[in-house]
């Protein structure tokens, strides 16, 4: 059976909403209020966990999704996932900063780090731009990821701030991410039951949780290193709904 292939524009808009927000947030810089960037960045983190416990509130099975999320964060220990996102954070910051002015100077590399990886989560791997992605590639719908790029120009645009241009780079990774997702979909979501998509909306929920912990401060979970999750959430509920 062939499957029909067909046009996707949603990540694309959502990469086009990033790199506009990141220019006018740096372009901007210090005119923006920092009791407006501050209370921003709070939003933007409570809205990240909020959507997430949504997700993971509808969780069909918990022991599933609590296994994936321990094995996956297992796995990216062992690899050192987030050392290596930290690497190429790093030289992201540098390959820009040759073109424009380092905004980010003020900060140090490590909070630098700390906010660039939060960020690329954040756009890169929340459960919006993934099922969004996922919808796309099988309904031809983008609207959840105009959505989805609504939001991530005002995320932009604060960060860029402080950050500078670098954060327009960060719609490097989402745009390879979602075209991957929508176009894989096409094949895959056949085969992918409900209860396997809401298992592995909840296991996306609890990243999404802990991006908003770290964006806000409050703890600084090493939330790449807890992506493996995504990839064997779905194979560990299926193999769970069939055992049990």
């Amino acid at each position: 059976m062939s499957v029909e292939v067909e046009m996707i524009v949603g990540p694309y808009i959502n990469a086009a909403a990033i790199v506009a927000g990141g220019i006018i947030g740096a372009l901007l810089g210090g005119h923006v209020p920092e009791r407006l960037r501050t209370n921003l960045t709070l939003l933007f983190g409570l809205c990240s966990m909020a959507m997430g416990v949504t997700l993971i509130a509808k969780v069909n099975s918990m022991p599933a999704m609590v296994l994936s999320v321990l094995l996956g964060t297992i796995i990216g220990e062992l690899i050192l996932l987030e050392n290596g996102i930290n690497h190429l954070a790093a030289s992201a910051k540098k390959l820009v900063e040759k073109f424009t002015p380092a905004q980010s100077s003020e900060h140090s590399h490590e909070e630098f780090l700390q906010k660039f990886v939060g960020l690329m989560i954040l756009f890169s791997f929340s459960g919006t731009g993934i099922f969004g992605s996922m919808n796309e590639g099988i309904t031809g719908d983008s609207s959840i990821l105009v959505i989805k790029a609504f939001l991530d120009f005002f995320t932009a645009i604060i960060f860029a701030t402080t950050l500078g241009f670098s954060v327009s780079t960060l719609c490097v990774p989402q745009t390879i991410l979602q075209v991957l997702l929508a176009y894989c979909a096409m094949f895959i979501l056949p085969f992918i039951t409900p209860e396997m998509r809401m298992d592995f909306g909840a296991a996306g929920g609890v990243l999404m949780v802990a991006t908003g912990l770290r964006i806000c401060g409050i703890k600084n979970f090493q939330v790449a290193n807890m992506l493996p999750a995504l990839f064997i959430a779905m194979p560990i509920s299926s193999v769970w709904g069939l055992i049990f």
